[in-house]
């Protein structure tokens, strides 16, 4: 009988796994990384649901919108991580997304938040990054006129791009333009998503490239070095909260509703500090990480109401195409 019993255990787990239901989450690069939220968060939550939650990384958070907009109610994900305020309006005209199932959540964000769709799970101010000996400008005018090199983000397929093209149109309104014929030849190279810029302005192509105010606790925290920081300006920061939503025509409805809840407790939202490297939506019990305390904070939050963000960005991308283009 010793014999059997291994040999019923080794069939039965198969099983066992197989009839586990499946929660297939649509997220953005950087999320599913090694040393990204997405292994610490699937861990977590698989501990509770009795279940596999499956990541698909889908390109950056603009690209993932337009990834679901291709495939409609046909796609496989019940659940995208990962669009943020300035893609709300549009992600939600699609109908493709349901009911979050929370309510009354005390979020700890800069702004109000009353949706009953989109769960915001962190936010940030977008930045330019550099190296702390470098004496970057203090706003767009003197970036413009300075021989500053940068890199940037598609603001058609990457939030923080999309992020950028409204900070400066919120900063400058009709002058934007202006701006950006300033800019277009301290720009280096546009990438598609965050991942590639980044990962070119480690490698020393530019001085400076767009990420977060938040950035620099990366190099601070996970690899000792005290020598990045982000460049304060003066017309103030573009926020962004990110969020997560449920899709209406997932067969994992109540399943879903359980993953957002899981992202805003204080087990997930204690992961998302250093792994996300952005501020929780909702703030652990035991405070932000220490080194968090030594990032810039911005004076001026911008932000482009979510029910006018598409008219906006229609706008401003006729702007960045044209300066660029010139």
């Amino acid at each position: 009988m010793r014999y059997y019993a291994p040999l019923a255990l080794l069939l039965a787990a198969p099983v066992a796994a197989q009839d586990r239901p499946v929660l297939e989450v649509y997220t953005y690069d950087s999320f599913v990384t090694e040393w990204g939220p997405g292994p610490a968060i699937e861990e977590a939550f698989e501990a509770t649901c009795a279940c596999d939650l499956r990541f698909t990384a889908a390109g950056d958070g603009a690209a993932l919108l337009s990834r679901l907009k291709l495939e409609g109610a046909r796609t496989d994900a019940d659940v995208v991580v990962g669009l943020d305020s300035n893609l709300m309006q549009e992600a939600g005209e699609t109908g493709l997304f349901g009911a979050s199932g929370l309510a009354d959540v005390n979020w700890d964000l800069p702004i109000a938040w009353e949706d009953d769709t989109f769960v915001p799970f962190d936010w940030g101010y977008f930045a330019f990054v550099h190296r702390a000996d470098f004496d970057a400008p203090t706003d767009f005018r003197a970036l413009a006129e300075s021989d500053t090199s940068i890199l940037i983000q598609d603001p058609r397929s990457s939030t923080p791009g999309l992020g950028l093209l409204l900070w400066v149109k919120t900063a400058y309104g009709e002058e934007a333009e202006a701006i950006w014929d300033g800019l277009a030849d301290n720009i280096v190279t546009v990438t598609p998503g965050w991942s590639e810029a980044y990962n070119l302005f480690l490698e020393g192509e530019a001085d400076m490239v767009l990420s977060y105010t938040t950035s620099p606790a990366y190099h601070l925290i996970a690899e000792e070095d005290e020598g990045f920081t982000a460049a304060a300006f003066d017309e103030g920061h573009y926020l962004q909260v990110e969020v997560a939503a449920a899709v209406a025509s997932s067969d994992q409805t109540e399943l879903a509703q359980d993953f957002l809840a899981f992202l805003s407790s204080g087990e997930a939202q204690s992961i998302l500090p250093t792994t996300n490297w952005m501020y929780p939506a909702k703030t652990p019990e035991g405070g932000l990480p220490a080194g968090f305390d030594t990032l810039i904070a911005p004076e001026v939050a911008l932000l482009v109401p979510a029910s006018e963000t598409p008219e906006t960005t229609d706008a401003a991308l006729a702007e960045w195409l044209t300066a660029l283009g010139r």
